[in-house]
C-alpha cells in the first residue's frame, strides 16, 4: 500500500508538470497513469505488486466507483435531459443496445464463449468513459450538439449497464442469490439513492438552520456517506445508490451540486486516476501474453465496426453531417467504469472470469490508446475546418458583386 501511495503521489506530480503540453498533443495524462502502473507492476519493475483478488484492490475499486458514479451523477438532471434529449438518446436508447449485440455476437464467434458470458463481457464494456470523453467534450472547437451527445451518453451509461453485468455475473455462475434478493438489492439501492438526498435538501432549506459557504459545499459529502453507510449496513446496491442520489442531487438541489462541483470533480479525478494506476499495474506482461490473437482482434473491431456501426444506425435521419455523426461514433473510449465492472467479474469466482476479465484488459487497453491519441487531431480538424467557413464568409461578404443585395446566400449559410 505504501508502495502505491508514493508512486501516485509521483506520477500524479509528473502529470500535473506536463498537463498543459498534454492538453495540446496526443500524449494523455491519464495514458501517463497506465504506463506508469504497468511498468511499475509485477513482472517489470515489481515496485506495486498487485493481486486482482487483493484487499487493496477490491477496496480502492468499489470506493472509486462509488465516487465517480456519485459525482457523474450529478452531471444528469432531469430537466435537463428533457430540454436535449434527441441526440444523447438515439445513441443511448438505440446505439448503446445495438453495439451490445455487436459485441456479444464478436465474443460468441471470435472467443468461443458461451451466449450468456459473451453478453457479460459485452455489459462490461458496454460503458464509454467521461475521462477520455472530456478530451472532446471540452474542445469549443467540437461542434455544441456532438460535445453534447457524448458527454450526456458517458455520463449516463455507466449506470445503465451496471445493472445488466450484476444479473449477469449471478446468471453465468457468479455468487450464487436468488433473482428476488438480486432485485430487492437493486430497487432498495435506487430508493435510498433517491430518499437521502431528498431528505436532505429538505433539511437544509428549512429557515431555522444556516450554513457557511465552505460547510455548505460538503453537503453531498454527507449525502454519500449517508448513503454509503445505509447500503453497508442493508445490503442495498452501493453502485446504484450513488448513481440514483448524484441524479437525484442534480434533479431537486441543484444549488448543491454547484457548491460541490469543484471539489467533487477534483476528488473523482484522484479516485479514476489512481483506479487506473492500479489497473494498469494489474497488466502484466504475462498476462497480455497469454490472451489469444483472436482477443485483440476483438478489441480493434470493437472499437472500428461495433461502436461506430451501432451509432450510425442510430444516427440515421438525424440531420448531422457525416463528419459529426463519425465523430460521435469514433469516441465510443472504454475506461474507468470497464475497468471495475472487469474486476466484479473477476473477483466473483464465475467459471472463466480469468479469461472475460483478460479480453476486458486488452480492449481497454486498445481503446485507452487510440482514443486518448487521436482527440488533439480531430478537435484540430474541426477548428481549421472553421477558420475556412469563417475565411469563405468574409471572402463572399467583401466581394461587391455577389453582396447580400445580389441575393446570394453565403458560403455554409445552413451551417449558422
Amino acid at each position: 500500500m505504501d508502495a502505491l501511495l508514493l508512486s501516485f503521489a509521483l506520477v500524479l506530480l509528473a502529470a500535473i508538470l506536463i498537463s498543459g503540453f498534454a492538453h495540446r498533443t496526443v500524449l494523455s495524462t491519464t495514458v501517463l497513469f497506465l504506463v506508469a502502473g504497468f511498468f511499475l507492476g509485477s513482472g517489470m519493475l515489481d515496485v506495486i505488486v498487485l493481486e486482482p483478488t487483493d484487499p487493496t484492490v477490491t477496496t480502492v475499486s468499489s470506493l472509486a466507483l462509488f465516487v465517480v458514479l456519485f459525482t457523474d451523477g450529478q452531471e444528469v438532471a432531469l430537466q435537463q435531459l428533457r430540454a436535449a434529449w434527441r441526440l444523447p438518446g438515439r445513441a443511448l436508447l438505440l446505439g448503446m443496445p445495438i453495439t451490445f449485440v455487436i459485441t456479444t455476437l464478436l465474443g460468441v464467434w471470435l472467443l468461443g464463449f458461451s451466449w450468456l458470458e459473451a453478453a457479460l463481457v459485452a455489459a462490461v464494456l458496454a460503458p464509454t468513459d467521461p475521462v477520455f470523453a472530456s478530451a472532446i467534450v471540452g474542445r469549443a472547437e467540437i461542434p455544441h450538439r456532438v460535445r453534447h451527445l457524448l458527454g450526456v451518453e458517458s455520463g449516463l451509461n455507466d449506470g445503465l449497464a451496471l445493472p445488466v453485468v450484476l444479473i449477469l455475473i449471478a446468471t453465468v455462475g457468479g455468487p450464487e442469490v436468488e433473482p428476488l434478493v438480486l432485485a430487492e438489492e437493486l430497487a432498495l439501492g435506487i430508493a435510498v439513492g433517491i430518499a437521502v438526498p431528498l431528505v436532505v435538501a429538505w433539511l437544509v432549506r428549512r429557515k431555522i438552520f444556516s450554513r457557511t459557504p465552505l460547510y455548505a459545499s460538503l453537503t453531498p459529502v454527507a449525502v454519500a456517506l449517508i448513503v454509503l453507510g445505509i447500503c453497508t449496513v442493508t445490503h442495498a446496491n452501493l453502485y446504484l445508490a450513488a448513481y440514483a442520489a448524484g441524479i437525484t442531487i442534480a434533479t431537486a438541489a441543484p444549488e448543491m451540486r454547484d457548491a460541490f462541483a469543484e471539489f467533487g470533480g477534483q476528488f473523482s479525478e484522484l479516485m479514476k486516476l489512481l483506479a487506473i494506476l492500479m489497473f494498469g499495474a494489474l497488466i502484466s506482461p504475462e498476462l497480455l501474453a497469454s490472451v489469444p490473437w483472436t482477443a485483440y482482434l476483438f478489441g480493434v473491431l470493437l472499437m472500428v465496426f461495433a461502436r461506430p456501426a451501432a451509432v450510425e444506425l442510430s444516427l440515421v435521419g438525424s440531420g448531422l453531417p457525416w463528419e459529426e455523426r463519425a465523430t460521435a461514433a469514433w469516441f465510443g473510449p472504454k475506461g474507468f467504469a470497464s475497468v471495475l465492472y472487469g474486476l466484479l467479474v473477476l473477483q466473483s469466482g464465475a467459471p472463466n472470469a480469468d479469461l472475460m476479465f483478460h479480453v476486458a484488459v486488452v480492449a481497454i487497453v486498445l481503446s485507452v490508446v487510440a482514443h486518448s491519441s487521436t482527440d488533439v487531431p480531430i478537435a484540430g480538424w474541426f477548428a481549421r475546418r472553421e477558420a475556412a467557413d469563417r475565411e469563405a464568409r468574409a471572402t463572399w461578404l467583401d466581394t461587391p458583386e455577389v453582396g447580400r443585395r445580389g441575393g446570394i446566400r453565403p458560403p455554409d449559410a445552413s451551417d449558422d
